[in-house]
């Protein structure tokens, strides 16, 4: 393959990640699928794809189809264990930000919801949503009619909306001043400050590091309010678990306020925030190393500043 039909391709490189991505909620597989694509590029007979754009959507699109549909795949996201992997604010694989619709599609509120779509539905809702794809060219990507586009795009849009309670609306300085106030409560033990800064719909999900087969889910103030109590009270046992005494920082993964458990400079825990009207909607705990492997590379080169708690 000459230099020409390289650069073409990592000129495009970062979108298709950013679209793996959106559809894998895995950073990890979403590379894999890039660099198979890569592949089928590099053996594809190049002087008859009349759009290299569109000829490499389509082929990343369709991998991660068939990585949704792998017996593998199906059974990890079915069995009730799986979260997507947080990235931190910044990273070129989230992609394009310009809008209310390509930031909510990359929360990871919504990767979750997303979830209960069907590989299809994903797939439309992800390239028309975030990428801003006519329905003609979702219908050439997918192989199906446009109608049929549309009528995936409405399921996808309603099924998500159903439990999407966030008003996309949030000052993100004042979010994050809930959140400082939310984690000073949580640390000292305040249970009933941090019953009223939870909306009466809160949930909270969390992989339990990884040792839990299946997610821990909360839903209702006082239950979400207790797990978050005893999951930030610090013991012996916690600070064995991450290998030693982590220091606590403020932090943005996938457009939302989090706190990120950091030990000798690497990652062991994040906790990330949905805040709407001033309390929090939703969190969502990841402290499997799994997961938090590109996380953990991103924070190598980040500066985050002082941390709000120095020795939890």
């Amino acid at each position: 393959m000459d230099s020409a039909a390289v650069e073409r391709f990592e000129a495009g490189r970062g979108r298709l990640a950013s679209l793996a991505y959106r559809l894998l909620g895995s950073a990890a597989d979403a590379e894999d699928a890039v660099q198979d694509a890569f592949l089928r590029w590099q053996a594809a007979d190049r002087e008859r794809v009349e759009v290299p754009e569109a000829w490499l959507t389509r082929v990343v699109t369709r991998l991660c189809l068939d990585r949704l549909r792998s017996a593998r795949m199906r059974h990890e996201r079915t069995a009730g264990a799986w979260l997507p992997e947080p990235l931190l604010d910044g990273d070129p694989m989230l992609g394009p930000a310009d809008t209310f619709e390509q930031r909510e599609s990359v929360s990871l509120a919504v990767l979750t919801l997303m979830e209960r779509l069907s590989p299809v539905e994903r797939a439309v809702y992800v390239l028309r949503e975030a990428f801003a794809y006519s329905h003609a060219e979702i219908a050439s990507i997918l192989d199906v009619t446009e109608s049929a586009s549309q009528q995936h795009l409405h399921r996808a849009r309603n099924r998500v909306a159903a439990e999407r309670r966030g008003d996309g609306g949030t000052d993100p300085a004042a979010a994050r001043r809930v959140v400082e106030e939310f984690l000073a409560a949580a640390v000292s033990g305040r249970t009933e400050r941090l019953v009223e800064l939870l909306t009466d719909d809160v949930t909270a999900v969390s992989d339990g590091a990884g040792l839990a087969r299946r997610l821990l889910r909360y839903s209702s103030r006082e239950r979400v309010a207790s797990f978050v109590s005893a999951g930030f009270r610090p013991t012996p046992a916690k600070r064995r678990l991450a290998g030693g005494t982590p220091a606590l920082y403020l932090a943005a993964l996938n457009g939302s306020p989090a706190v990120v458990a950091v030990v000798d400079g690497r990652v062991v825990g994040a906790v990330a925030f949905e805040v709407r009207g001033g309390r929090i909607a939703s969190l969502c705990g990841v402290a499997s190393g799994e997961r938090l492997t590109r996380l953990d590379g991103a924070w190598q080169g980040y500066e985050p500043g002082v941390p709000v708690i120095s020795a939890w």
